[in-house]
């Protein structure tokens, strides 16, 4: 990622605040591990999390062809016992994997056809496989230029194909991220579901 331009901190420092944040570490244990100060490790992060999104908008134009799978999922809000789509206090985002490859996210105002779909048509190859569970939101696949297989969760011996556990498996590495830092703020959440997004791209496969 290089350095941060006139950043006061030493080159060795820089680095060793980077490979914390690859590693996971929170800013908090990051800073006194490596002798800076709270709020400059906490601004550092905040930094490597901007690059982390500017990047990946640049690279957002791909398109996904081949096996997609598609899923919605809530972040963040403190009420136990809201469940289901559209939980109070939570955000909805929006995920799209191409199995054997990269993940992407957006976050979006709810989760109906009319959200879901130009998404959907945007960044995926038409004539695709589309895999999603049963949520109404997909309904329109059905008549689209897509190949659409929804899932049946209730189904014990399903279709080996016919899965979504790719992007399930992004959601819980994205929420067991996020849960070391006791809340997101709002206001950062899109960094953070970025730099989620960056660390499963980049990740060994074989450890997802």
């Amino acid at each position: 990622m290089g350095t941060m331009r006139k950043s006061r901190l030493s080159r060795y420092k820089q680095d060793r605040l980077i490979e914390h944040f690859v590693a996971g570490t929170t800013a908090r244990t990051t800073a006194s591990l490596c002798g800076v100060n709270r709020k400059t490790a906490a601004f550092y992060f905040h930094r490597l999390r901007e690059i982390i999104a500017f990047e990946l908008e640049a690279e957002s134009e791909a398109m996904f062809g081949g096996e997609i799978e598609v899923d919605e999922s809530y972040f963040g809000g403190r009420r136990k016992g809201t469940r289901g789509r559209g939980a109070a206090g939570k955000i909805p985002v929006f995920a799209l994997l191409k199995r054997g490859g990269k993940v992407y996210t957006k976050i979006i105002p709810d989760a109906s056809s009319e959200t879901l779909l130009p998404i959907i048509e945007h960044k995926v190859v038409p004539d695709s496989i589309v895999y999603s569970d049963g949520w109404k939101g997909y309904n329109a696949l059905d008549v689209s230029d897509f190949h659409h297989f929804r899932i049946n969760h209730s189904e014990l011996f399903a279709d080996d194909e016919t899965h979504i556990n790719g992007i399930e498996n992004f959601w819980s590495q994205a929420k067991r991220h996020m849960r070391k830092f006791n809340g997101v703020p709002k206001a950062h959440f899109g960094l953070f579901l970025k730099e989620c997004e960056w660390r499963f791209n980049h990740s060994d496969p074989s450890v997802q």
